[in-house]
């Protein structure tokens, strides 16, 4: 049997390019090669595909710029729209991996359907949703699955006090590693947080502080999906942010979580809950906060397309529940192609007659 060509895309324009390229690699490195043809291609900072040599060069390069750029800046042709390698006849699946803006948020999903191409991941909606965090907030409660309070703003103006008791959190509507991400304890400090998070996204949302353990579970399937055991992430900062997440490596990971029994089935009862209320697919890391001193357990946010970077928490998630990196990738690849089969038979004629 001939080896699956598999289409990594990596980079991008977002803040989170960077990390993108450590999971590519990662994935890159655990893809049977036995079974699969790994073919590395990048997005630049501008949007545009790297040529398919680069991209391998960059994924191979212990550490690159944080910007992506073609290897001649001064010759944009040097970068394709969309270059031969994306195209149907040359790649069979495509594994997405590009974190944050025009990544995770359904607009490469879209560039894919259209194309008609298998993905790795969450389609169009549910990108969309899990990106927005108002939306998916308001989605849950209205399923009845329990989060944390929150307001939506587009100026500091528009909020000259907190609605909750302090500290409150400020993050962009739409982002992801903690990237402009404030803990506000003082009145005066709300909307210089606020306008931090106006830096990355034109909507801030202003969050209630819960005194809790940070607890993240992985969701694995498309019409059946299955948790893994929770983990918990002890930061080593104040709270769980960029630095903390990449940079420092002082926070520690505990999986699995050290939860009363009962806690950690809610935890995974509420994880299949988020990912069938969003209409995911595939894959995703529910993220939730389990209030010390009550075990009241809220859910926080979904990533529907996480990290496969050496300290993310979805692939150990799984690797603890029995579930080793490169099985986890072959189970990933079987569900989008799977979920891309299913769609292929959806029908795209109008009823008869009406015409």
């Amino acid at each position: 049997m001939s080896r699956l060509r598999v289409l990594i895309l990596f980079g991008g324009k977002s803040v989170e390019s960077e990390v993108s390229r450590i999971s590519a690699r990662t994935i890159a490195g655990a893809l049977d090669p036995a079974r699969y043809e790994a073919i590395p291609l990048a997005v630049g900072a501008d949007g545009r595909f790297l040529p398919a040599a680069h991209s391998a060069r960059l994924l191979a390069e212990a550490k690159v710029p944080e910007r992506f750029l073609p290897p001649d800046a001064a010759a944009p042709e040097s970068a394709a729209v969309v270059p031969a390698e994306i195209a149907p006849a040359r790649a069979d699946l495509v594994f997405p991996i590009i974190h944050g803006t025009s990544g995770e948020d359904g607009a490469l999903q879209g560039f894919l359907e259209i194309l008609g191409l298998p993905y790795v991941g969450a389609g169009v909606a549910a990108s969309a949703v899990g990106m927005d965090k108002a939306i998916f907030k308001s989605l849950l409660r209205d399923a009845g699955i329990p989060v944390t309070r929150g307001v939506t703003v587009r100026g500091s103006e528009e909020l000259p006090a907190s609605p909750f008791p302090l500290p409150v959190f400020v993050k962009p509507v739409n982002g992801g590693s903690s990237v402009g991400v404030t803990k506000v304890k003082r009145p005066e400090d709300l909307g210089a947080a606020i306008d931090l998070a106006l830096r990355y996204d034109d909507r801030a949302l202003v969050e209630e502080g819960i005194d809790a353990r940070e607890i993240e579970c992985a969701v694995l399937g498309n019409d059946d999906p299955r948790a893994s055991v929770p983990g918990e992430i002890i930061p080593g900062r104040e709270f769980y942010d960029y630095d903390d997440k990449y940079r420092d490596e002082n926070a520690r990971f505990v999986v699995p979580a050290d939860l009363p029994g009962e806690v950690a089935e809610k935890v995974r009862r509420l994880a299949l809950a988020v990912f069938r209320a969003a209409g995911v697919s595939g894959m995703a890391r529910v993220d939730f906060f389990v209030e010390r001193g009550t075990n009241r357990v809220l859910v926080n946010e979904i990533n529907t397309l996480p990290g496969f970077t050496a300290i993310s928490m979805y692939p150990k998630l799984w690797e603890a529940s029995g579930l080793p990196l490169p099985k986890l990738l072959d189970e990933l690849i079987r569900l989008a192609l799977e979920r891309h089969a299913r769609r292929a038979r959806l029908s795209h004629e109008p009823p008869a007659g009406l015409l």
